[in-house]
């Protein structure tokens, strides 16, 4: 289903009996944690609705690297051309996000979440914290074995936001039991 904010589809839902977190995850220019920016952003909320943007590269976004570029396999043209303005995106997760969201490497998603939100000029209204804040011990300790099998399971790329999103919901879904 495509909506005017971005990409919108479903993740297998959560038993009823539990609430599921809400996660996200970012696509970026470079791994390089002064010059590099978003360019993709998604979010599965608890429900397992999943929203994805590709973002428009705002103007003082100049880092590109064509090692990260063969990764995610999303190119600076393909921004500018079907990216979304970051202030509707920033605008989108306000709205969409609860009041605390997960993902699976805080140091690079919190930079890349302060950069959307300072290039967007708006104030981020929900907390981003590191996966293991809701893991036990032992979960923690088979989570990349279950996330390895998840990923096998639904047969999807890595290194693309929502796909990233919808294998940190499942493999949370099947750690969780």
């Amino acid at each position: 289903m495509k909506e005017q904010q971005g990409q919108v589809f479903e993740a297998e839902s959560s038993p009823k009996d539990r609430v599921a977190p809400c996660f996200i995850d970012f696509e970026a220019s470079s791994l390089d944690l002064i010059c590099s920016y978003p360019i993709e952003v998604a979010v599965c909320l608890p429900d397992g609705i999943i929203h994805s943007w590709l973002l428009k590269p705002a103007p003082l976004w100049r880092d590109w690297s064509p090692e990260a570029e063969k990764i995610h396999g999303i190119s600076r043209d393909q921004l500018e051309a079907d990216g979304h303005n970051v202030i509707d995106v920033a605008h989108a997760l306000n709205e969409l996000i609860p009041e605390v969201t997960y993902c699976d490497a805080l140091a690079f998603d919190s930079f890349w979440l302060h950069r959307l939100y300072k290039a967007a000029k708006l104030e981020c209204r929900f907390r981003l914290e590191s996966i293991s804040h809701i893991l036990t011990p032992q979960q923690m300790n088979n989570w990349v074995d279950v996330r390895r099998s998840v990923i096998d399971e639904l047969g999807v790329d890595t290194h693309r936001a929502a796909n990233d999103t919808q294998i940190l919901y499942r493999t949370w879904q099947k750690i969780s039991l």
